[in-house]
């Protein structure tokens, strides 16, 4: 028994040694991007800038790393999946991303969790494969390994990635947003941001300011709250220097008249945040389609015959200052095909 006692005490120690050591090694090498970063801009050939007197059209899709698709569930919302695909199947989510990118057209894509160099893609670089013309990637996620659940997600290295065709980009910056978690969790945890990139237009010294958004989704809701907050202020910020401002992405937040469209009815799983039209200053608007779904949940593979266990969300879409007008906004329905979001679209015009 002394023996028995003595083994069970020992393997103790080695686990709260071992974990002692993960935690501290997290810290050391945790992810502190700082308030503002200046993001690399690759450009190919002599790219144009925007021509006020044509319309624009902005496309914006979290790809959900080329991860989850149709096939694929995730754990955090319900379903049993980590890892949700093969490295054949990840590489077939991609190239169907990209075939509906080419077939829609755009001419500013914003795309959400796009990975570079994680364990979960293949180490795919994911940017690479989707850049049009002139590109930037912002990190938001960078841990050499995520070591929840059981088995571990493992490195990850992940952001968001705007990308336009014929345009060119001035420069982009990071802009970080508050991270509602603590120590330890915050060591192998996202880092929110916003990519910012800065877009000519002719024969103006303004500037299109193209922000790429992915908000809080696993928070008790004051982490999606303040990031909406600072994202307010920095947009009405660029907007009072003269610019044009078209933020778009994945809110995790359900737009006006949402709820109304598409019923939450697995509130014990997954449940966004609300958007609310009045938070919006004087003249500024949201852009989103309401007869498209732009989410699933993925409790479970999608099948759209099982009404009962599937959810459908409004989560993704645009803010427009003033001085943009929207001439159309339309949530293409893929059928959740390639990723558990569908791209939504806007065709502007600047004023």
């Amino acid at each position: 028994m002394k023996k028995m006692l003595k083994a069970l005490g020992i393997l103790l120690l080695v686990v709260v040694l071992a974990a002692a050591g993960l935690i501290l090694w997290l810290s050391v090498t945790e992810f502190k991007p700082a308030p503002v970063e200046n993001v690399e801009v690759s450009a190919v050939g002599a790219l144009g800038q925007v021509d006020p007197e044509e319309e624009l059209q902005i496309l914006s899709w979290n790809i959900g790393y080329g991860g989850l698709g149709a096939k694929s569930d995730f754990f955090m919302d319900g379903g049993k999946d980590v890892r949700s695909a093969d490295q054949e199947q990840v590489l077939a989510y991609l190239n169907g991303i990209k075939a509906s990118i080419q077939a829609l057209d755009p001419d500013v894509v914003m795309l959400q969790e796009v990975d570079l160099d994680s364990g979960r893609t293949y180490r795919i670089n994911e940017a690479d494969a989707l850049a049009l013309d002139a590109s930037a990637h912002a990190m938001n996620y960078a841990c050499d390994f995520v070591p929840f659940p059981l088995p571990p997600m493992g490195r990850i290295y992940s952001g968001v990635f705007t990308t336009t065709q014929g345009l060119a980009i001035d420069e982009a910056e990071r802009i970080s947003l508050p991270c509602p978690f603590q120590w330890p969790v915050r060591t192998a945890n996202i880092k929110r941001c916003l990519l910012a990139s800065y877009i000519p237009i002719e024969g103006s010294d303004k500037v299109l300011v193209a922000v790429n958004l992915h908000l809080e989704a696993y928070d008790s809701g004051e982490g999606k709250i303040a990031q909406t907050r600072m994202l307010k202020e920095f947009i009405e910020g660029e907007y009072a220097k003269g610019n044009y401002v078209i933020a778009g992405g994945d809110f995790n937040q359900i737009f006006p008249g949402g709820l109304e469209a598409f019923p939450n009815t697995h509130q014990d799983l997954w449940t966004p945040g609300l958007l609310e039209e009045d938070m919006l200053a004087e003249g500024w608007r949201f852009a989103y389609d309401l007869s498209v779904p732009s989410c699933r949940l993925l409790n479970q593979p999608y099948d759209p015959a099982d009404a009962e266990n599937t959810q459908y969300y409004v989560i993704d879409g645009f803010i427009l200052s003033p001085n943009v007008e929207l001439l159309q906004v339309e949530g293409v329905n893929l059928d959740f095909a390639d990723s558990d979001h569908n791209p939504v679209m806007i065709s502007v015009k600047l004023k």
